[in-house]
């Protein structure tokens, strides 16, 4: 027999054993869960969401004092001057005078429109400016989207710890809501949904959460300066007011003198007005400071605390669909949990959101 003949026989007779000797390829068995197990799955999801919760309150404080922070410190540099200033007040006297003729009889018309100018020029010199850097709706857009990452990097651990396949405990968090608006069935979001969706505000009931919190506020960000704005304007206004008549009486007076006469006298009232606004100009920015403050203060501590339309809103209403659903059919256990920490029974949002009731 030819030699060569013989190798090609023994090859395919060592390759057909080869094939013979390989094992079966089997697809992977799910592993059997208890649910004793699972019940300590739940636990654990439950007491990351409340510990995520608290580092976004953190995260949330230091950005809102931040935003605060700048919003004095541009207020001080920016608007406080411009307002204070000598061709500033000599603006605003002609705007009330022509707010003035034009009022049609009705009270306190100057002070109205001199305020909604007043806070038109706050908006262009302190809170457009800020709002590039920092402000509330990026604020509370950072939360709800930290708290989504706090909660994708606890998923795996709790699965790593209890030896359960990372797919078995997905298909069990996209049984957890954690949005809940519908119908229809886009305005709800599983937590499985919310941790996978990268970035977050690509998810239609991520977006439908946002436009609700800003629906329930009346608005997007800070709304209430203008309020702020008129014990200023009413002030600047009935002085600019007083000023008219002796103002009036002295351009007469200069007609009646002669263009060199008329003048001079021109020129020796300008200077007494201005003399009048410097004496004027440190309680003029004493009212500012104050007035701006204190209605600053109170619609910064309404953003903070608001569990439904502040900072925290986003985070509050995910924290409390996945916390409720996971304790509302059981007793809450006391004790420690599967991984010996100190396990504690879900908080509604009043009292998630109980220490941002501090104030500073």
């Amino acid at each position: 027999m030819n030699p060569r003949a013989l190798v090609v026989a023994a090859l395919f007779l060592f390759a057909g054993c080869s094939t013979s000797a390989r094992a079966p390829v089997t697809a992977p068995r799910a592993v059997v869960v208890s649910a004793h197990t699972w019940q300590q799955i739940d636990r654990e999801i439950l007491s990351a969401s409340q510990q995520a919760t608290d580092q976004v309150k953190l995260f949330a404080r230091g950005s809102m004092e931040h935003w605060r922070t700048r919003i004095y410190q541009q207020t001080e540099e920016n608007f406080i001057p411009w307002f204070s200033s000598y061709w500033t007040q000599e603006w605003l006297s002609m705007k009330v005078s022509w707010y003035t003729i034009s009022a049609g009889g009705e009270q306190d018309a100057s002070a109205k429109r001199l305020a909604a100018y007043l806070l038109e020029q706050y908006q262009e010199k302190v809170l457009a400016p800020v709002a590039v850097e920092v402000e509330p709706d990026a604020i509370l857009a950072q939360a709800t989207a930290f708290y989504a990452q706090l909660m994708a990097q606890q998923m795996p651990l709790i699965a790593q710890r209890h030896g359960v396949p990372i797919a078995q405990l997905n298909a069990r968090l996209q049984k957890i809501p954690a949005i809940a608006l519908g119908p229809p069935p886009a305005r709800d979001a599983s937590l499985f949904r919310v941790i996978s969706t990268e970035p977050l505000n690509t998810l239609p009931a991520y977006a439908a959460l946002i436009d609700k919190i800003h629906t329930d506020g009346g608005t997007k960000g800070i709304s209430s300066t203008d309020a702020a704005m008129a014990p200023v304007a009413k002030r600047a206004s009935q002085r600019i007011e007083a000023e008219m008549a002796p103002r009036g009486a002295a351009s007469a007076v200069a007609a009646a003198a002669g263009k060199l006469a008329g003048a001079m006298i021109s020129v020796g009232v300008a200077g007494i007005r201005a003399i009048i606004q410097a004496n004027d100009r440190p309680d003029s920015e004493a009212l500012i400071r104050s007035s701006l403050g204190n209605t600053f203060d109170k619609a910064w501590l309404k953003l903070l605390q608001n569990p439904t339309t502040g900072v925290m809103a986003g985070t509050l209403h995910m924290a409390g669909q996945v916390e409720g659903s996971l304790g509302a059919h059981e007793e809450p256990p006391v004790g420690l949990g599967a991984d010996g920490v100190q396990w504690r029974p879900p908080q509604s949002p009043s009292q998630q959101i109980e220490p941002l009731l501090q104030t500073r």
